[in-house]
C-alpha cells in the first residue's frame, strides 16, 4: 500500500470538516484552480452533455452556480483520487473504469436523494460515499490484473470474502488504512467506514440517529456498483423494500426509520429516474 501515491495535498483541505461545512463557491474555486490539471478535468466534466448546461462554464464558481456545491465537490474529489489509482497493466483498465463509474453514479445519486429526503449534512454524506470506493480502488491496485474481472463479477459480500482470502483484509478496512496513511481527518475515516460496514451491521440497533444517513450512503454505493457493472440495467421498477439481495440484508432494517419514509418515492421520481438513465447512456470518460 505504501506504493500507492498520495493524492494532492489540496485534497486534505477539500475534506476538512470546516471546508465541507462552510466553504463558499469562490473558496472551492480557488482550491481547485491551484491544481490546474484537476481544474481542467472538472470543467471538462461539468461542460459534458450529461449535465446539459445551456451556457458553457469557464470557472469552478460558475459550475457551483449551475450544479450545486455538493455535485462539484464530488467531481473534484474523484479527479483528485484519480491521481493515486492508475492501473499498471492495460488489461486492468476496464475494471478501474467500472469502479470509477460506480463511484460517479453513487455520488450523483446520493446528492439527489439526500436532497429529496432533506437529510442533514448532505455534502459530507456524498463525500463519504465517494471515499467508500477508495478501498476498492486500492484493492484493484493490489489484486493480480488477471483476477479483477472475476472479482468484480460478484456482489459486495462475496467480494469482501475474496479480499479477505487474498489480501488478509476486506476493501473497507484497506481503504481506512490508506486514508489514515494519507492523514485524512479521523472523524471522516470513521464515517466512511460506517457507510461500508452497513454490509454486515445494522445501525438501527446501535446508532439509530445516524442510521438513515449511513443507510442511504450504503444504498447509493451498492446501486452505483450494480448499474456500473451491468448487474442492474436501470432504476425503473426498482423497489428497495423488495430488494432481497444478501448485500442489502442489514439495509432493510434501516428502511423503517422515519427519515427514510419517502425513499421509495424519491427513487421512483421522474427526475432521479431520468438522471440515472442519462448517466447510464453517457459513455465513460
Amino acid at each position: 500500500m505504501r506504493n500507492i501515491p498520495r493524492p494532492p495535498r489540496s485534497m486534505q483541505k477539500l475534506l476538512s470538516p470546516d471546508f465541507v461545512a462552510r466553504a463558499s463557491s469562490a473558496e472551492l474555486g480557488d482550491l481547485v484552480m491551484g491544481e490546474p490539471l484537476i481544474a481542467g478535468k472538472v470543467l471538462s466534466t461539468v461542460n459534458a452533455p450529461f449535465y446539459g448546461l445551456r451556457t458553457p462554464v469557464t470557472s469552478i464558481g460558475q459550475s457551483v452556480t449551475f450544479l450545486g456545491m455538493n455535485s462539484v465537490r464530488g467531481i473534484c474529489l474523484q479527479y483528485m483520487l484519480e491521481e493515486s489509482f492508475k492501473p499498471k497493466q492495460a488489461e486492468a483498465q476496464s475494471s478501474f473504469d467500472a469502479i470509477w463509474r460506480a463511484s460517479a453514479i453513487a455520488s450523483e445519486l446520493c446528492v439527489r436523494l439526500s436532497k429529496a429526503l432533506n437529510l442533514p449534512d448532505q455534502g459530507a454524506l456524498s463525500t463519504q460515499v465517494v471515499l467508500s470506493f477508495v478501498g476498492q480502488l486500492a484493492t484493484a491496485s493490489l489484486f493480480p490484473a488477471s483476477a479483477l474481472k472475476s472479482w468484480l463479477s460478484h456482489g459486495r459480500l462475496v467480494r469482501a470474502g475474496l479480499e479477505q482470502k487474498v489480501l488478509g483484509l476486506n476493501s473497507s478496512e484497506i481503504g481506512c488504512l490508506l486514508m489514515k496513511n494519507w492523514e485524512l481527518p479521523a472523524s471522516l475515516i470513521s464515517d466512511v467506514s460506517c457507510v461500508s460496514q452497513q454490509l454486515v451491521t445494522s445501525y438501527m440497533t446501535t446508532d439509530p440517529e445516524r442510521a438513515p444517513r449511513m443507510a442511504l450512503g450504503y444504498l447509493c454505493a451498492r446501486l452505483g456498483e450494480r448499474l456500473a457493472l451491468s448487474q442492474q440495467g436501470t432504476l425503473e421498477g426498482y423497489d428497495v423494500k423488495q430488494d432481497t439481495g444478501v448485500d442489502t440484508h442489514h439495509l432493510r432494517t434501516a428502511l423503517a426509520h422515519p427519515a427514510l419514509a419517502r425513499l421509495e418515492q424519491a427513487l421512483a421520481s421522474p427526475e432521479i429516474q431520468a438522471a440515472v438513465q442519462k448517466m447510464m447512456d453517457t459513455p465513460a470518460a
